[in-house]
């Protein structure tokens, strides 16, 4: 039951926090921000893929990955 209440603040003060970096906002720049992206309790909309190569790299021998490296 308290988490319930921890979330449900939480998901009023990402509202309100997305209106205030909106209204701070260029929108030339960036796009418009979601309460979803300041809320800490929310899922991840899809996992991203990553094979077992690139986690050796990046783990065990400390390499950056190509797609970092070329600012994707």
């Amino acid at each position: 039951m308290a988490e319930a209440r921890v979330k449900d603040e939480w998901r009023r003060t990402s509202a309100l926090m997305a209106l205030i970096a909106n209204c701070h906002r260029d929108p030339k720049k960036t796009k418009a921000f979601r309460p979803a992206d300041f809320d800490p309790f929310r899922k991840p909309d899809k996992p991203i893929p990553v094979g077992i190569g690139i986690l050796k790299d990046v783990f065990i021998d400390g390499k950056v990955p190509p797609c970092v490296a070329a600012g994707r």
